[in-house]
């Protein structure tokens, strides 16, 4: 099969990772319904006003929940992510894997700390700090694979060599542009 010649074999732990990422929304959006209702803020309101949040813990906490969850969405704006370790996959499928399963943890972390109804403590264990880490070198790994299709050495394809930028300047262009 074609798809066989073209993906590695170890192809499938980045794709586990990805598909975890999916989990991991549908288990906020089970903690936001859960503390809305406990919280008992009708829909279709998003977030309870401050003077609610600070007469009641319970409605405090659907804040906090509901915050966790919305930031995390915003951080699919165009799957960036899950592109991301898609390409790097290519070429690098474990550490792909391994950015986007740390993501995936450190959002499951932040909700954790987030839904207490503290948010100072959404950083639980260095939450945001793992978060971003990763997200950055997903981004940076799949431009690494990107360059590394464009900039082939007489190693063959997946060897990254600046001196392809001189002796084929052409390829630089393309890949800039």
């Amino acid at each position: 099969m074609v798809l066989t010649q073209f993906f590695p074999d170890s192809i499938a732990y980045p794709a586990a990772a990805i598909v975890s990422t999916f989990y991991l929304s549908a288990w906020q959006m089970v903690k936001v319904g859960r503390a809305r209702k406990t919280a008992r803020i009708p829909y279709p309101q998003l977030y309870a006003e401050k003077a609610e949040a600070a007469a009641s813990n319970a409605v405090q906490i659907f804040n906090c929940t509901q915050r966790a969850h919305q930031n995390t969405l915003e951080s699919f704006t165009g799957y960036s992510r899950e592109i991301s370790t898609t390409i790097m996959a290519l070429n690098y499928p474990i550490a792909a894997a391994g950015l986007c399963g740390c993501w995936t943890i450190a959002r499951v972390l932040y909700t954790i700390g987030y839904s207490t109804g503290d948010p100072a403590r959404r950083n639980l264990m260095g939450a945001a700090g793992l978060s971003a880490v990763s997200l950055i070198g997903l981004v940076l790994g799949s431009t690494l694979s990107v360059a590394n299709y464009y900039c082939r050495d007489s190693r063959g394809p997946g060897h990254f060599c600046l001196r392809s930028f001189v002796a084929f300047p052409e390829k630089a262009i393309v890949l800039l542009q």
